[in-house]
């Protein structure tokens, strides 16, 4: 029987949650007070990989130890500001935790796992499906490190990712150079995940998925989500700054804004922003045909509309901070020292910035699952890297729970009330 359903938010889970339940046979209203797809969201910004290996967590053992570095280090690949340490603290000792042995960061992976195994083959299918085949490609993804030592000091994580399926052929000096010769000469070890792909359109890709779902019959309600209306633990309706919108169900998929709706719905889910930045030099001289990820830079290296785009770094900050562009610069000194053809002083009109907010548990897990006020709301967000790659599955998984059909993924890794 054809349900209401109320998706918030049309980032890549609720574009994708609300294509896979129209599809399913229900009537759903897309509520965003954005432009889809635009760069106010996490998923126009992203390092644009669909990747199976994104099995690792941030949190690893040892970690602790590094903390006051990353206080003290505003240049580093994860850095936390000072003035957010008093809200972000309670965060972070849970983020700590959870990768304080490998037993944790092992049952973590395998939860990831469950999730973007095979999101390659579900992103290649879902843009064919909406008449987009070229948004996604998949050609493989490149880890690229100075030698073979520096691949082997990074054992604990590739020992997950094999451990998790992940499978890679390695790629001597010769062969990396033959695959990719614009890399700077320093690199001669690599290794090629055959399987992976990536999206050649971040932020197109999104908007498309959007454009479908109402080709189809969605509806896109231009406001913000502020709560909800429940009779006897039923949704009647999802309250909005423009009034009420009546539904038998909801989806919250709002990203880095979810948590408060979340905590309306009975869950106070720990969600930090892990800020993110990309730099993209528009019409490069030099790229690679295989998006890269050189070690050193710990950024990922795709071409991206007609741009060269370094996506990574993670600053914790409260959300209202402004920008560390440092952080950008950061990125762009990566990628001329990665590509030597590239202009060592690209003019400023090729080169942009951006800064989002990637949605974060400290588990490095995100919540899916039913709430705890109601049934009828069911949660899809706190992805934190891997939002892009595990959108398909996040919106089977909600369509087959709204459908009362067992979803692809164990639900109970996931389930908000693992905070409690």
């Amino acid at each position: 029987m054809s349900r209401h359903v109320v998706v918030i938010g049309a980032g890549v889970v609720g574009a994708c949650t609300a294509l896979a339940l129209l599809r399913d046979g229900q009537r759903v209203t897309l509520v965003e007070p954005e432009e889809p797809g635009g760069p106010q969201a996490a998923s126009f910004g992203n390092g644009a990989w669909i990747s199976p290996s994104s099995v690792v967590p941030v949190s690893m053992p040892g970690l602790w130890r590094k903390v006051p570095g990353y206080l003290l280090d505003p240049t580093g690949p994860l850095t936390i500001r000072p003035t957010a340490l008093p809200q972000l603290a309670p965060w972070l000792l849970r983020f700590v935790r959870a990768g304080s042995t490998v037993a944790r960061v092992e049952a973590t992976a395998r939860a990831l796992r469950a999730l973007i195994a095979d999101a390659p083959a579900r992103h290649v299918a879902l843009a064919a499906s909406i008449g987009q085949p070229g948004l996604v490609e998949q050609r493989g993804l490149i880890y690229a490190y100075p030698d073979r030592a520096a691949f082997e000091a990074e054992a604990l994580a590739w020992r997950l990712r094999r451990d998790n399926g992940v499978r890679w052929t390695e790629l001597d000096a010769a062969a990396l150079r033959a695959r990719e010769p614009a890399l700077a000469p320093r690199y001669t070890f690599g290794l090629h995940i055959a399987d992976g792909a990536h999206c050649t359109d971040p932020g197109g890709y999104v908007r498309a998925l959007v454009e479908h779902a109402v080709a189809l019959g969605g509806v896109l309600a231009r406001t913000n989500a502020t709560g909800f209306e429940l009779e006897r633990g039923r949704l009647r309706a999802v309250r909005t700054a423009r009034g009420p919108i009546g539904c038998d169900a909801a989806v919250l998929a709002a990203g880095i804004a979810s948590a408060p709706l979340a905590r309306a719905a009975g869950d106070a889910v720990p969600l930090a922003s892990e800020r993110g930045y990309h730099v993209a030099i528009r019409d490069p001289e030099a790229a690679p045909s295989t998006p890269v990820m050189p070690s050193d830079g710990k950024m990922a290296n795709t071409v991206t509309a007609g741009a060269l785009r370094a996506a990574g770094q993670v600053e914790l900050a409260n959300p209202g901070s402004p920008p560390d562009w440092r952080r950008a610069d950061i990125l762009l000194g990566h990628l001329l020292r990665t590509y030597p053809a590239l202009a060592r002083q690209p003019a400023a009109a090729r080169v942009s910035r951006w800064m989002g907010h990637r949605p974060s548990t400290p588990d490095g897990l995100p919540v899916i699952g039913p709430s705890s006020a109601s049934a009828d709301i069911v949660h899809a967000f706190g992805h934190g890297h891997v939002g892009l790659a595990a959108a398909p599955i996040t919106a089977q998984q909600v369509t087959d729970l709204l459908g009362g059909r067992p979803g692809p993924a164990p639900p109970d890794r996931y389930g908000a009330q693992r905070f409690r």
